[in-house]
């Protein structure tokens, strides 16, 4: 369903060319002006953007409004009678609603920034085939955040703080707004062990190189604790919430 709206895709990609050339001049200017060695190089922060760039729709912003719709005028009831799990039907859901959008931007705005912009290629072809199963593991990762945070309108009803809280606090912890990379090493070292940075950090630092071969399953398996731990939490969560859940009028 959401692989029909081509014409927002467009919009969007048109977007996000406008404000990574945006943040390529920003950096490019922090970089003109410090004289201090920062951790990634000019060509690896520029693609660290990029990647930023074309993956944005990865990152988990809100609850599913449908199902915030749902709960709200009680026809959440007919999922819940329906002869299905609830958790993985609305986990498939985020799972689209994170997917489908990102594949219909990524390839052609990561191809005119590759000819263009500065993208560069992956460190090496180890780099290349470590990175794919890491960015898969963000998309599962940030469905299961989207799914978690869904499911706690069986509390909040209206789900606004949660929606609200939600994109501030991964557009900061992500590495969205500052590559990681920038920030103190204390700092840097907390955030890499939080969830959000396993969405987009990590894939992106093993397709720059910043990670060695040896290094990879570290990381790859940080990423497969949170979305087994956040799934967990999330059927926990359902079960408990299910049973306090009240429908109006039945």
């Amino acid at each position: 369903m959401l692989l029909q709206y081509r014409v927002a895709a467009l919009a969007g990609f048109v977007t996000q060319i406008f404000w990574g050339l945006v943040r390529m001049m920003v950096v490019e200017g922090f970089y003109s002006a410090s004289s201090a060695s920062p951790l990634i190089t000019l060509e690896q922060a520029v693609t660290y953007i990029w990647l930023g760039q074309g993956f944005f729709r990865m990152i988990p912003w809100t609850a599913d409004q449908e199902i915030v719709q749902k709960v709200r005028d009680g026809s959440v009831a007919y999922d819940l009678v329906r002869p299905m799990d609830l958790y993985w039907a609305w986990y498939c859901r985020a799972l689209a609603m994170l997917s489908a959008p990102t594949l219909m931007r990524a390839a052609p705005l990561l191809t005119i920034a590759w000819s263009f912009f500065g993208l560069q290629k992956p460190a090496s072809l180890a780099h290349f085939l470590a990175w794919l199963p890491s960015m898969g593991l963000g998309l599962l990762l940030s469905a299961a955040i989207v799914t978690t945070v869904s499911l706690s309108l069986f509390w909040t009803i209206s789900g606004e703080g949660v929606s609200k809280l939600l994109p501030a606090a991964v557009w900061m912890f992500s590495g969205m707004v500052v590559p990681l990379p920038f920030l103190p090493d204390r700092l840097r070292m907390i955030l890499e062990l939080l969830p959000s940075s396993s969405i987009i950090d990590t894939p992106f630092r093993i397709y720059m190189g910043q990670y060695t071969p040896e290094q990879f399953m570290p990381h790859i398996l940080l990423q497969a604790f949170w979305t087994l731990a956040l799934v967990l939490l999330g059927k926990a969560a359902l079960a408990r919430g299910v049973r306090r859940l009240v429908v109006q009028g039945g």
